[in-house]
């Protein structure tokens, strides 16, 4: 569905992103995570035509980004981090505006925004300014302008920054039930995020694509070894050193607390490759020593993205050879959203927010 291959973008000496390839196919959920300024929203930007390539190719089913914009963009919904939003205009006005915006040759105008409506939660806003909604029907305006066309690929910019929690929760939801008919990139720097709707994840950090895999396998990557945690009636310093005398044992860790009377727990962690957990068993019942409870312990999301980010290229590349350049100047508007335009009168409407 979408094949980006080689994807660079630079201004002047300062490389934003830098020999971007990856493949993503039809109906994943796919996370772009990376810290602030690691290159995501620039990545973005380029798929949807938003801004050129200096250099790489981009294809967006079947269809060349920088040869073939239109026909791109025709597969493409977008919801930028900043809703493009006009105020003054009712839920369904604005709607209306983008099925024109785009040329929707779909049949039926007021059944396809309807029927949008409804997947969006929007259906009984429809009259309403938009300059009265809450953040989160907001939000919830800017998907939906992102689906009108059906595209087949939605690409989500920081789609819950600035949402309270319950609108996060809602959010999130509406993401998965969208993700179950299209392909979406979700570009964030929330680990919350990933772990809650992505079933893939590509890490950005310095503008280069660091690790490509599920949460479960990037995890155990950036750990390089199997840990366990154990609860061990027994006196702390004997387990302790039983422990560490155990064959394949790299580290012990005495966890804080008595969780149960005269018992303990300890943090395991395995030479690379090994497991521990059989040798353990038998130093520890050796020693008449019983084992209360045993789970795998493995790296948090946080830490696997710290590790991952941690060990990629510097936040900006320069090529002192390059030749000095501005950056490419700003468009006039994103693509399949609506160009600066005159706002529609005023309408008197007593404020409610949703």
């Amino acid at each position: 569905m979408i094949q980006v291959e080689g994807l660079t973008k630079q201004y002047g000496q300062r490389r934003a992103v830098s020999d971007l390839t990856f493949r993503i196919k039809e109906g994943e959920i796919v996370g772009f995570l990376g810290p602030n300024g690691a290159g995501k929203s620039t990545t973005m930007n380029m798929l949807t035509g938003y801004i050129s390539a200096t250099a790489g190719r981009a294809t967006v089913a079947g269809a060349d980004v920088l040869a073939d914009p239109l026909e791109a963009r025709r597969h493409i919904g977008y919801l930028p981090e900043q809703p493009p939003l006009y105020p003054e205009m009712t839920v369904g006005e604005y709607l209306s505006f983008v099925y024109d915006l785009k040329k929707v040759k779909t049949a039926g105008r007021r059944a396809h925004l309807d029927k949008i409506a409804r997947m969006v939660g929007l259906d009984q806003s429809l009259t309403r300014l938009i300059k009265n909604l809450s953040k989160g029907y907001k939000q919830r305006v800017g998907l939906a302008q992102a689906l009108v066309g059906d595209p087949s690929v939605l690409i989500l910019d920081e789609p819950t920054v600035g949402l309270d929690p319950r609108q996060i929760v809602e959010i999130r939801q509406l993401i998965r039930s969208l993700g179950k008919a299209r392909t979406v990139i979700l570009s964030t720097h929330i680990l919350q995020e990933v772990s809650a709707v992505c079933e893939r994840l590509l890490v950005i950090a310095g503008g280069v694509i660091v690790a490509d895999g599920t949460p479960a396998e990037l995890m155990r990557r950036a750990a390089g070894e199997s840990s366990f945690t154990l609860r061990v009636a027994a006196p702390v310093k004997t387990a302790a050193t039983l422990l560490r005398g155990a064959a394949g044992v790299l580290d012990v860790q005495t966890l804080p607390g008595e969780p149960e009377p005269g018992a303990y727990d300890f943090l395991v962690r395995s030479e690379a490759g090994a497991d521990a957990r059989r040798s353990v068993f038998r130093a520890l019942a050796g020693a008449g020593l019983p084992i209360l409870k045993l789970a795998p312990s493995g790296d948090s999301l946080e830490e696997m993205f710290l590790r991952l980010t941690r060990a990629g290229a510097p936040a900006q590349t320069q090529t002192p050879d390059a030749p000095e350049a501005e950056p490419d100047p700003e468009p006039d508007a994103p693509p399949d959203t609506p160009p600066e335009a005159d706002a529609p009168p005023e309408q008197t409407e007593e404020e409610e927010t949703l």
